[in-house]
């Protein structure tokens, strides 16, 4: 018995949201009596032991050249066969793209029960399996109750706090047989911006407030102060200002940063389902009566083309 997580990287670097999910597994393991194993597959530029400092004691690593291209069904069928080598009862996603893409997959091929958005630790008291996680676009929470031997998490993004308790991690060569690809990939654009938003800690964003997209450069300069990642309403990614992948919201990209600074937004209902997951929210917007101000953690009434400049 072991809870397995699937380490996932991109660029040749694992991404933070595989550091909270290590983190996670190890403190599930520890509260089951068992250990964290984590599971790679392709061949990222950082040292696979060293991984072992978030608290999984074993790696599975995985390499094949056909594998170089994410194809959910054929990551799905591999990260199944190697939860049932490695006898995993729990197998844990993030739930990003990626997660949400192959969590279900592996839950079928496992027969396993699935609880996707995770926020907390599951409750393990008294042989009980219980999860708590975010529902209606995270205006509210469910505890779901896993019943099946075998079982399937994906956590939010940014719910749980990445600690290094571990030390260096054995790796192990993990042979599987991999399925030929349905999917042809004939071109791969990558979205522009020098932090993408999924990862980013901080995030600035804009809306129709801002008149036009000659005014972008004070939101840039702000967000390149800051470290962070630049986002956009939809009006305004409509309206061709910005591009779409900057688009957060309930149609856009959804975010859980650590702050998020929204200026001249108004606060639609949409826009909150894909940003209220963040732990700050800071708004900024001359009117007074804005949506957005009843959500935030911080407000400034005034001009962006005053305040924005002196941030």
């Amino acid at each position: 018995m072991s809870v397995l997580v699937f380490i996932e990287h991109t660029e040749g670097h694992v991404k933070k949201a595989s550091h909270e999910t290590m983190t996670y597994a190890a403190q599930l393991a520890q509260q089951l009596g068992t250990a964290a194993e984590g599971l790679v597959i392709g061949q990222p530029q950082e040292d696979l032991p060293a991984l072992g400092k978030y608290g999984v004691k074993k790696i599975h690593h995985v390499v094949n050249d056909t594998l170089s291209q994410f194809d959910a069904q054929v990551y799905a069928s591999v990260i199944a066969q190697a939860a049932e080598k490695a006898g995993a009862d729990v197998v844990i996603f993030s739930n990003n793209a990626a997660g949400k893409s192959l969590a279900p997959r592996v839950a079928v091929r496992l027969r396993a029960g699935l609880v996707s958005g995770a926020v907390a630790l599951p409750q393990t008291e008294g042989g009980k399996f219980v999860v708590k996680k975010a529902v209606f676009s995270g205006k509210a929470f469910a505890e779901v109750s896993i019943t099946t031997p075998k079982k399937v998490i994906s956590l939010n993004v940014n719910a749980f706090t990445v600690q290094e308790t571990g030390d260096m991690a054995e790796v192990t060569q993990l042979q599987v047989d991999v399925p030929a690809s349905k999917v042809k990939v004939t071109n791969t654009t990558k979205t522009s911006g020098a932090v993408a938003l999924t990862e980013a800690e901080t995030v600035v964003s804009a809306g129709r407030g801002l008149k036009g997209p000659e005014n972008w450069k004070m939101v840039e300069d702000l967000a390149e102060l800051l470290g962070a990642g630049l986002a956009c309403s939809r009006p305004v990614a409509d309206a061709h200002w910005r591009p779409h992948n900057e688009h957060v919201g309930q149609t856009g990209v959804a975010i859980a940063p650590n702050l998020y600074i929204a200026i001249g937004i108004s606060g639609a209902i949409q826009h909150l389902a894909g940003v209220n997951r963040s732990k700050t929210i800071v708004v900024i917007n001359k009117d007074a009566e804005a949506p957005f101000f009843k959500a935030a953690d911080y407000g400034i009434v005034g001009d962006a083309f005053e305040v924005v400049p002196k941030m």
